[in-house]
């Protein structure tokens, strides 16, 4: 299906923001089975010819950018806009050799799951996982994954995003393609249940604890108790948190808090939204906005946390660790670090790997992993860290002591 096809077809409703295009589960299995694990990504242009394409993909779907703009008006700007920004931007992939890693950091990421989730748990209950990814705006997309998938023979799906924290634009617009490629036959319509959010499993919460302690030693020792630890998330036009209630930017804030109480607070933190575009109003404060304030009061040394991002790419290799730096080089900081990207850091694998089993019935041992629907929100009332925009939109789910 190609963009100016999804863009006819699409029409909003709730269940792009309430992620239930398909069912949570639990998906039952039985032995025998063969399971497909789809990883949702966004994707990104590997070389410089692949750009402007990729642009294109992007400001064509309705669900990221909705301006009142369909058929072929929409196609002409969005090509107008993708060609001109392609020129603009292609030296921030050149500083990172041309293109974007997120597609081999994503291989690394599939391949790390897939082996978790069959010496885990297919061994033990004679069922085969194996994990596909399917990139939103670049190749592989979500064609060649169903594709690939039926030559593994899938006889059950689990579509897990690489978004640890639900938003309409990021995980609804993956789930709302693949439901449409679904709906028109363009792909089989397998048994297949959906993972909302993993904001919260304490084994992510770890992995990302890891990387602000590995960043944390590249300060001078003096200076560690003082840095400022700045998580930045990628930012949402504010309508989408007002007008639509998006759980995201709640999600994001529950996860800082876990990371904190983790750390039993041993840094003065703050949180920041970065990659603004267009003309709409997004959710503040922005990351260079913060970046000011902080040096403005007169912090010296600042750390990075990519906190909405689970691999390294342009926005935060480019955007904060290059374009942010010589801001904040201007700006009187004297030492400045990012956060490396998780990655494939085995928290992260584990808590893929937990999010998956905890939505599907084995016919055998889970090894006590709960089921989705065995874990309570957290408790709003004991809430602590919130936006100044908040519109207390939702909750992530509370994994069981142990769980990590």
């Amino acid at each position: 299906m190609n963009p100016r096809e999804f863009l006819k077809r699409y029409k909003f409703d709730k269940r792009i923001i309430e992620g239930n295009f398909f069912p949570p589960g639990p998906l039952e299995l039985v032995t025998g089975d063969k399971v497909a694990v789809v990883l949702f990504n966004l994707g990104g242009p590997g070389k410089e010819k692949e750009l402007a394409p990729f642009l294109y993909n992007l400001f064509m779907d309705p669900v990221i950018i909705g301006i009142p703009l369909r058929g072929i008006w929409r196609h002409w700007l969005s090509k107008f806009i993708a060609d001109k920004r392609s020129k603009k931007i292609a030296r921030d992939y050149a500083i990172m050799g041309g293109g974007s890693p997120i597609t081999s950091l994503t291989e690394a990421q599939r391949q790390a799951l897939e082996e978790q989730l069959n010496e885990g748990f297919g061994q033990t209950n004679e069922l085969e996982f194996k994990v596909f990814t399917a990139m939103r705006y670049a190749p592989p997309d979500s064609e060649q994954a169903a594709a690939a998938m039926q030559q593994f023979g899938a006889t059950k799906v689990v579509l897990l995003p690489l978004f640890p924290h639900y938003s309409k634009t990021s995980s609804g617009s993956s789930l709302a393609y693949w439901w449409m490629l679904e709906q028109t036959g363009e792909i089989p319509a397998w048994p297949t249940v959906s993972i909302f959010e993993y904001a919260s499993h304490p084994a992510y919460i770890r992995a990302i604890n890891d990387r602000i302690d590995e960043a944390l030693d590249d300060f001078p020792a003096d200076l560690r108790s003082q840095v400022q630890l700045l998580f930045s998330a990628h930012g949402t036009p504010l309508v989408e948190l007002r007008k639509r209630l998006d759980p995201y930017c709640c999600l994001i804030h529950g996860s800082i808090q876990e990371v904190m109480a983790q750390r039993g607070h041993d840094l003065a933190f703050h949180v920041s939204f970065q990659s603004k575009v267009g003309w709409s109003q997004w959710m503040t404060p922005s990351t260079i906005d913060k970046v000011n304030e902080l040096a403005q009061a007169g912090h010296k040394a600042l750390l990075v946390q990519p906190i909405s991002f689970v691999t390294d790419h342009i926005e935060t290799l480019v955007e904060l660790g290059v374009q942010i730096r010589e801001q904040e080089s201007a700006s009187g900081i004297e030492h400045f670090h990012v956060c490396k990207g998780i990655n494939s850091h085995p928290g992260f694998i584990q808590a893929l790997t937990e999010s998956v089993i905890s939505h599907v019935n084995l016919p055998k041992a889970r090894a006590g992993i709960p089921l989705w629907n065995e874990l309570p929100f957290a408790d709003p009332e004991k809430r602590t860290l919130r936006c100044h925009q908040c519109e207390k939109t939702g909750e992530p789910r509370c994994w069981a002591p142990g769980g990590a």
